[in-house]
């Protein structure tokens, strides 16, 4: 299985910003064993500038763009200090993209990207792949890691994209405001009620939602690959998503 696996700031860090190590650690652990059985992953990962802004003892996310960009610059070489450490300790070589809107618009950029993509899965290495916050701005940015997952999915030809998030899936309402919101187990189509669903992004740190998700699972589906959104919080959860079982919320891709 050709599989992309997106982690987001709330599966990484602590609401702090700081790493929630135990989580990271198990979870590069459950990756490196989905290697090891034959599996191609590639990461596409949040977290830079939530770790910036701890790195760096800010007191929120910051507004402005050249502290963004500097955050970015900070948490960037902390969170592949941690990928390249913890990956190696299970004999995996990560290998950092950072990439703009740019890079994604440009035919020529863009055939480098997935050529990179696909001689670093033929050599055994694990892409980490992160949008280039350092230089991007609002006008050329992809815009949130939940869209540039799908981006790479579409580019990669992947069998499946894993969003890890803070909740279980796509639920009828929002669960922290409605105690009898329903987990949605299956999607076939983005239409007017699923797209009324999502809201904003549920994080301080994050930019995603539950929008960016469905904006995602959209690109996905056109595109023929199956999109799966899971709780981050028990990496383990990515066993049952390679064997089959029925986890989180499911969009299926046009066949």
């Amino acid at each position: 299985m050709r599989l992309v696996i997106k982690i987001g700031t709330s599966t990484l860090a602590h609401s702090s910003g700081r790493l929630n190590i135990r989580l990271v650690e198990e979870l590069c652990k459950v990756i490196s064993d989905l290697k090891n059985a034959g599996n191609e992953v590639i990461i596409v990962s949040s977290g830079a500038i939530g770790m910036g802004v701890s790195r760096l003892c800010l007191p929120s996310r910051p507004e402005d763009m050249p502290t963004k960009q500097a955050a970015a610059a900070v948490g960037q070489c902390e969170l592949m200090y941690t990928y390249d450490k913890l990956f190696s300790e299970y004999n995996h070589t990560v290998a950092q993209i950072l990439i703009t809107g740019d890079d994604v618009k440009d035919k020529d950029r863009y055939a480098h990207f997935k050529n990179t993509i696909f001689r670093l899965l033929e050599l055994g290495a694990l892409p980490v792949i992160n949008e280039n916050d350092t230089v991007s701005t609002e006008e050329i940015a992809v815009g949130d890691n939940d869209t540039l997952a799908a981006i790479v999915s579409k580019s990669i030809r992947a069998d499946l994209l894993v969003l890890l998030s803070d909740i279980d899936g796509l639920y009828s309402a929002d669960p922290r405001k409605d105690k009898n919101a329903k987990l949605i187990p299956e999607v076939t189509a983005i239409d007017e009620d699923i797209i009324k669903i999502a809201g904003g992004s549920s994080t301080s740190l994050g930019t995603g939602g539950m929008a960016t998700k469905i904006k995602a699972a959209s690109i996905c589906m056109e595109n023929g690959i199956d999109m799966i959104i899971a709780n981050g919080a028990t990496p383990e959860v990515l066993y049952a998503v390679c064997e089959g079982k029925c986890v989180g919320t499911k969009f299926i891709g046009k066949r």
